[in-house]
């Protein structure tokens, strides 16, 4: 079974919430079976390419099945509804993995 990447892309309405997501999501994503890791924040790109949007969160998943159980988990309701409150628009776009890490050992970027 290959794991699932986990993307959701926001554009805050108004005031920057961008620490109060980071903070909800690290204090709740965690508790989650099947979550393997947790990661959010603002971009640091000098592309300027954002497309307005603000913030992201990227959640790492063991497999499909621990995506399915996420969306509805109770742990996962506080973060989703503070983004539903304070966003003008959100994408998410979830991806499975092709390989796992260590077929991904020696190839090279660049």
């Amino acid at each position: 079974m290959s794991g699932v990447t986990h993307t959701v892309l926001v554009e805050w309405d108004g005031e920057d919430r961008s620490s109060e997501a980071s903070a909800l999501s690290r204090e709740h994503l965690p508790r989650i079976e099947g979550v393997e890791s947790v990661q959010s924040g603002t971009s640091v790109s000098t592309e300027g390419l954002e497309g307005g949007f603000h913030w992201m969160l990227v959640v790492r998943f063991r497999d499909r099945a621990a995506l399915a159980e996420y969306l509805p988990h109770p742990e996962h309701r506080p973060v989703a509804e503070f983004i539903g409150a304070a966003s003008a628009r959100v994408v998410v776009f979830d991806v499975e993995d092709a390989e796992q890490p260590e077929e991904r050992q020696g190839i090279r970027v660049g």
